[in-house]
């Protein structure tokens, strides 16, 4: 089973904190599925957002259609640096729901098998248009078309891109993810072993 098949839909959907990864409601998003709740989920992925953007980039780097939903988001963005954004930072969507961004999306089987493209994680993650994960500060409906406001950035930020490159690539850099104080807490912990066993 997975959950990747996102379809765009027209009427408000509600968001809420899902609780722990394994044994809580799994997705923010009411009525989303998730497959694997080992890896995807919980709290500190409650939303996974993707900007039509890099939506569009894809769609011209691999020459076929991508339509909003299709990379396993539930929140297609216009007009955000979603890969821009601060680990910890804060984004007002309408009126009421507020998400903070805590790390990008690391690929996954799932996602290369659905793409059917070749080292296609491997692209994915080179290219560095990850996305964001999202926790729920506060719940409540989202609507095609609500505004996004940013209504709080770290100070000493560490950008979603940054992050993951690191993660991925620059080891070296470890420790500069642990400046991200809103960095989650089983990914600190990840960065810690880490550092202690290299």
């Amino acid at each position: 089973m997975t959950g990747i098949d996102k379809q765009p839909v027209s009427h408000p959907i509600s968001v809420r904190p899902p609780g722990p990864k394994t044994v809580g409601l799994h997705s923010g998003v009411v009525g989303d599925q998730i497959g694997d709740i080992q890896n995807h989920g919980g709290d500190d992925q409650a939303v996974y957002a993707y900007a039509r953007e890099d939506l569009d980039w894809w769609e011209s780097s691999l020459g076929r259609s991508l339509p909003s939903g299709f990379f396993g988001e539930n929140l297609t963005t216009a007009g955000v640096d979603v890969n821009g954004a601060a680990i910890g930072e804060i984004w007002k969507v309408g009126e009421v729901v507020e998400l903070q961004a805590t790390f990008g999306r690391i690929p996954c089987a799932t996602f290369q098998a659905r793409m059917e493209e070749p080292r296609w994680t491997r692209r994915f993650s080179q290219a560095n248009r990850t996305g964001a994960y999202l926790r729920i500060i506060t719940p409540g409906s989202l609507r095609v078309g609500d505004p996004i406001e940013i209504v709080h950035r770290p100070a000493r930020g560490v950008t979603i891109a940054e992050a993951f490159h690191i993660w991925m690539f620059d080891h070296d850099s470890l420790p500069r993810l642990l400046e991200a104080e809103d960095l989650p807490a089983g990914m600190r912990a990840e960065v810690e072993e880490r550092l202690t066993h290299r």
